[in-house]
């Protein structure tokens, strides 16, 4: 039985996570679609591969410990059946006359978390409640509301016990994160970029963990990730532009050190602190092509951590295409190349992403890749909620 890409990189370190990127419910899709692309000789091993990822006879011996979902992710899953979400969303519309759009919008997103919820249930519960977890994402369009988050984060977390809460590293975020540590909830800090917003949401559950065992809560069955989105923090045009206004040639693959180098980083200072939170890394991007051979710098050169991958189709595919042409070691701990360390400290947007002290509270809302991003989730969410409208209306007419 031969070893797929991902088994070799988890063999870099036995603790390291490995999660899926997407809603459970388009797994099996995407395995369909691996397999109809393939060469018919390598399929029924590729086959083999893709399965152990996710075992649906038994979840419990997948290599997948968690999933994390999205806005983005739930439409999608609900686009892949339309057949289904139509009459499912159809009959909750006639079945509560009284709700109107939004909540429809709330319980129909919250249904796609639970499906996803079940399906990874088994691995929660043979793991003694340390694997399996599924991320339920707060509406985007909160990402400034303190009580409507909590909320939002209460009901969302009640639908199976194996939800974790994902919250945004706004401003008004890291106060969401510390309220519902303290409670025992679950989460899962998204839309972060930047060491500052890490280290924020890090010490908001350190404080919301001694709150929480102040209180007499029972901790044991509750996790922290804290996810840092590689992709979306190098890709924003600020990075380029100050870069050019400086005379420095920022290139894609000093990009891609920036962003390694604030995943080091963050994770050095998350395990040497011992804080309780689990680093995620999250929003990679495959290349470049060295030697004539394709790389993943963003999976390779921070593997070897006691970190969480999660990992979506457009990341998995690539992989899998990329096969014994990656080669993994633990490169976490290894520095930085000095002359990319020096373009960085010349450029702003690097420096303020680099320092844990180079951002206030008051500017994790304003950083373009919050900005980016939060935009993008919540047209997800507004997606989400029109498909809801539109089905509402011919129910109803």
């Amino acid at each position: 039985m031969s070893k797929s890409t991902i088994e070799r990189l988890i063999k870099t370190n036995p603790d390291m996570e490995i999660w899926w990127d997407s809603s459970p419910l388009v797994f099996e899709k995407w395995v369909q679609e691996m397999l109809a692309a393939a060469d018919p000789a390598d399929r029924d091993e590729l086959e083999d591969q893709l399965r152990r990822l996710y075992n649906a006879e038994d979840p419990a011996k997948s290599i997948f410990r968690g999933c994390t979902t999205n806005p983005p992710l739930s439409l999608t899953a609900v686009q892949s059946d339309p057949e289904f979400w139509d009459a499912w969303v159809d009959d909750l519309a006639r079945s509560n006359p009284d709700l109107d759009v939004r909540e429809l919008f709330n319980l129909t997103y919250e249904e796609v978390i639970k499906r996803g919820a079940e399906m990874y249930l088994p691995i929660y519960e043979a793991s003694n409640h340390r694997y399996g977890w599924i991320s339920g994402q707060l509406d985007p369009r909160l990402l400034t509301e303190v009580d409507e988050m909590v909320a939002q984060a209460e009901r969302i977390s009640a639908l199976s016990p194996n939800v974790m809460i994902k919250v945004p590293g706004s401003m008004e975020g890291i106060e969401t994160l510390r309220i519902l540590t303290a409670k025992g909830i679950s989460t899962n800090v998204t839309t972060c970029f930047m060491l500052p917003q890490i280290m924020a949401a890090a010490n908001a559950v350190q404080k919301g963990f001694a709150e929480a065992e102040a209180s007499g809560l029972d901790m044991s069955n509750w996790r922290s990730v804290i996810t840092m989105m590689i992709g979306r923090l190098i890709e924003r045009k600020a990075v380029v532009e100050q870069a050019a206004r400086r005379g420095i040639d920022f290139t894609w693959q000093d990009r891609h050190w920036f962003g390694i180098a604030v995943f080091r980083r963050a994770y050095r200072m998350l395990t040497e602190g011992g804080y309780h939170s689990k680093l995620l890394a999250c929003s990679l991007r495959p290349g470049p092509t060295v030697a004539g051979k394709p790389r993943f710098w963003d999976v390779q050169k921070i593997a070897g951590g006691d970190i969480v991958y999660t990992l979506p189709p457009y990341v998995l595919t690539p992989l899998f295409g990329m096969g014994d042409n990656l080669h993994y070691r633990s490169e976490i701990e290894e520095p930085i190349p000095q002359d990319v360390m020096d373009k960085m400290m010349k450029i702003p947007y690097c420096i303020q992403t680099y320092d844990p002290n180079g951002l206030a509270l008051e500017q994790f809302n304003s950083h373009p890749a919050t900005v980016y991003t939060a935009n993008s989730f919540s047209k997800a969410s507004s997606g989400l909620e029109e498909y809801v409208g539109k089905r509402v209306a011919l129910v109803r007419k």
